[in-house]
């Protein structure tokens, strides 16, 4: 359980900001994670609009909301 989600904000915030970018590194865990869904049978998609009403009913419905609430 985290007792001080400030600190632990901080920190993470502090990390992130020192560790240098490193695109190379990016780019092979972005394969990797390709090559798995690849491998899982996730891509390529079947029917690629399986499902767009349903992404396009909840666009909608967090679009109405507005940002004060």
């Amino acid at each position: 359980m985290i007792k001080n989600p400030k600190r632990l904000q901080k920190f993470e915030t502090d990390l992130i900001q020192k560790e240098p970018i490193d695109i190379h590194k990016n780019f092979r865990i972005m394969a990797a994670l390709f090559e798995e869904a690849v491998l899982l049978g996730i891509f390529p998609l079947k029917n690629p609009l399986e499902g767009i009403e349903i992404d396009i009913k909840y666009a909608k419905v967090i679009n109405s909301v507005s940002d004060s609430s």
